[in-house]
This record gives structure tokens, C-alpha cells and sequence, in this order.
């Protein structure tokens, strides 16, 4: 195992250690699990589960844990067979259906990224944790959510497994990459162009991968990242390009093959190479924080280095 495998699962031990523990004076099924918005005390293993964030139904069912109710939009498209139609409609990641949720009464919601401000409302309602992860160490806080589910529902192995099967999808990943120059992740959105730096949901195209980038300063806060043009891109011109097509990450019709399909683009060292990379856009824009998504995406930039 390399430094960065060493440093993530040590990283997810230390987060694991520190937000789970037995409750003092309560029955050992009743376990504290501390998260970025307080503690919460759930008794037993949950069996009617709640998510109203699409990366926490990816990690859960990842881990084999059935889920009874999540939003009724966004689904991701590498996830919808899995949605049965008679799962619970929480509502939307903005506006869950409180009333609804409380009439459910489920042993358990998460929540995280977009559905964080729900938190306050739903923690006085039922048991709820809040799953978000800080981009800037983002493989980390996965393994970490990945670990501390296996805890909360008792897969422990299972959990292990999935963290060793990423840890080596990094690291095959790295080795691809290695060497092979510099990029940039771009993000297409309503025919405009933006660039996602080192704290951004794909942070660890640079963080984890160890790509350089061709931007020194990024400020990505917006949906759309840091807007350039195609001239900047002419004249920075990164040896690879990793694409996140916003418009079908929300469920609209992406056009980012046909914006890029330009004169001035032709002129680019990715494209005349043939290294523009496509992220599935609702991996990398809806469920980055999903281990099914974030493999799927590690796939493809393999799948991109390696291709003859």
C-alpha cells in the first residue's frame, strides 16, 4: 500500500474512532455517532432507512443495505434500476417532505451537501446524521461515511472490502496518470465554460490523482466553476481535459461534445490527441461523494490514459 492509501485509511480510522462510541449508561445497541452538525444516539441497527442525498443511497446500497426512502428527482442514471417504485418519496434534495418523512417515522435519515440545511428540521423529527464530506480530502470522507456505515448497520467486512477496492482503483489510476502531463477539469453549463480547481466536488482529479494543473488560482464557488474561454484554453492548453457536462448532471440535455466541437478547441493538445476525458456527469456533479460514482469515474480516466 502506497503513502496516499496509508494516509487515507488512516484518516478514516481516526474520523471513525472519533464519531463512533457507546453511550455512557445506554444499552450496547445504542451508539453515538458524531458528524459535522452535532451527535445523534441511534438505537439498534436501522432497519427502515431514509436518504435525501443520492451518495448516501449509493454508499448504502453499495454496502447491501436496503434503503426505504430517498428523493423523487435526480436519480443518477447508474442508479435508477435499483430505485424500486414503491420506495418513499422524501421529497426534493432542497425541500424534504417533513410532514411526510414524520408520519413515516423511520429509524433513520441521512442527509448531506445539498440537503445539510434540512438537518436542524429533521433531527427534532426523527434520528438523523448528517453525511457530507469536505472536497478537499474527498476520498477520505467517503472511506470515512463508507466505515461508519458498516459500523451503524453491522457490515463491518463489507465495508472493508469496499475500501480496499478503491484505495487500488486510486492507485491504478495514479500510476496511469503518472507522467503523462498536465490538465485541467472543465465544466460545461448552458453553453458556458468553467474551470473546477483543487477545492472543488472533483478535487481529487489533482488532490488524489496528482495531476498538475494548468491554473494556479481557482475560484469555482459557482455551479459553473471559474468562467474562461476558448481562447484561454488555446493558450493554456493542458495536455488533458476532464469534461463535467452540468446540463445532463441536472437531467437536461447535455451539449458538452457539441460546444467543444470548435475551431479554436481543434487547435487545443487535448484535442488533437484525443485526451478529453467525459465524466458521467451525475457521478461527478450529483453523487461524488458515492462510491459506485466514484468508481465509475476512476474507470474512465483510466480508460482514458490507457486507451491506444
Amino acid at each position: 500500500m502506497n503513502f496516499s492509501a496509508h494516509f487515507r485509511t488512516a484518516t478514516a480510522v481516526l474520523a471513525l474512532a472519533a464519531s463512533l462510541a457507546l453511550t455512557a449508561g445506554a444499552s450496547a445497541q445504542d451508539v453515538t455517532v458524531a458528524h459535522p452538525q452535532g451527535e445523534t444516539t441511534i438505537s439498534g441497527v436501522p432497519e427502515k432507512v431514509f436518504v435525501i442525498d443520492w451518495a448516501a443511497y449509493d454508499n448504502l446500497t453499495a454496502l447491501g443495505i436496503d434503503v426505504a426512502g430517498a428523493p423523487g428527482s435526480n436519480v443518477p442514471g447508474y442508479l435508477a434500476d435499483g430505485v424500486s417504485a414503491d420506495m418513499f418519496n422524501v421529497g426534493s434534495l432542497f425541500e424534504p417532505d417533513f410532514e411526510g418523512i414524520a408520519a413515516e417515522q423511520p429509524d433513520l435519515v441521512i442527509v448531506a451537501a445539498r440537503s445539510a440545511a434540512a438537518y436542524p428540521t429533521l433531527t427534532e423529527i426523527v434520528p438523523t446524521i448528517d453525511m457530507s464530506v469536505n472536497n478537499t480530502d474527498l476520498v477520505a470522507g467517503v472511506e470515512a461515511n463508507i466505515e461508519q456505515l458498516g459500523e451503524i448497520f453491522g457490515v463491518q467486512d463489507r465495508a472493508a472490502e469496499l475500501i480496499a477496492d478503491l484505495d487500488a482503483k486510486i492507485a491504478e489510476a495514479t500510476a496511469a496518470a503518472e507522467g503523462q502531463g498536465t490538465g485541467l477539469v472543465l465544466v460545461t453549463n448552458a453553453g458556458n465554460l468553467g474551470v473546477y480547481g483543487p477545492d472543488s466536488r472533483v478535487a481529487w482529479i489533482y488532490n488524489e490523482l496528482s495531476i498538475p494543473s494548468v491554473m494556479d488560482e481557482v475560484e469555482d464557488g459557482d455551479h459553473g466553476g471559474d468562467g474562461v474561454s476558448f481562447e484561454f484554453l488555446l493558450e493554456a492548453n493542458p495536455d488533458w481535459l476532464f469534461v463535467v457536462d452540468r446540463d445532463a448532471g441536472v437531467g437536461n440535455e447535455g451539449a458538452a461534445r457539441a460546444l467543444l466541437d470548435n475551431e479554436l478547441m481543434h487547435q487545443t493538445t487535448a484535442w488533437q490527441e484525443d485526451q478529453i476525458i467525459y465524466l458521467d456527469p451525475q457521478a461527478a456533479y450529483i453523487t461524488m461523494h458515492g462510491y459506485t460514482g466514484l468508481m465509475t469515474m476512476l474507470d474512465q480516466v483510466i480508460a482514458g490514459y490507457t486507451a491506444e
